[in-house]
């Protein structure tokens, strides 16, 4: 049997037969041909908004950064912001591939700002909170 297969913008022509797989043909893409501009009949009505990601990176972190190792959901939050914390503390349980995770303080400090709320999806490197 013969497939064409897609990777990386190239059409690959596969033959396979007894389990083994050859490839015929390697092209590329062709880019799809660029459609006519039509002349607007009306304004267009302006657009919501693009949804913003969850954890946007903020300007005005001080402190060091505590970031999510993985993406996952927050599932509590076990400090608050002034709290001081020893390094291994329990900061946040992240629950990711339906294991919960908890997130420990890397070193003594103070607590100077929560970036997360329960519930809410972080991806890796996202800034939970803040020490100081």
């Amino acid at each position: 049997m013969k497939y064409i297969v897609t990777i990386n913008d190239k059409n690959y022509e596969v033959e396979v037969e007894r389990g083994q797989a050859t490839i015929v043909k390697t092209t590329p893409v062709a880019a799809p041909a660029p459609q006519p501009a039509a002349a607007p009949a009306a304004p267009a009505a302006p657009t919501a908004p693009a949804a913003q990601p969850v954890q946007a990176a903020p300007a005005n972190v001080s402190g060091e950064p505590v970031k999510a190792p993985m993406p996952g959901t927050i599932l509590d939050i076990k400090v608050n912001p002034g709290a001081s914390v020893k390094e291994g503390d329990i900061l946040i349980i992240l629950e990711a591939m339906k294991m919960e995770n908890e997130i420990l303080a890397p070193r003594n400090g103070v607590v100077s700002q929560i970036l997360t709320s329960k519930g809410a999806s972080v991806s890796t490197g996202d800034v939970l909170l803040t020490l100081n």
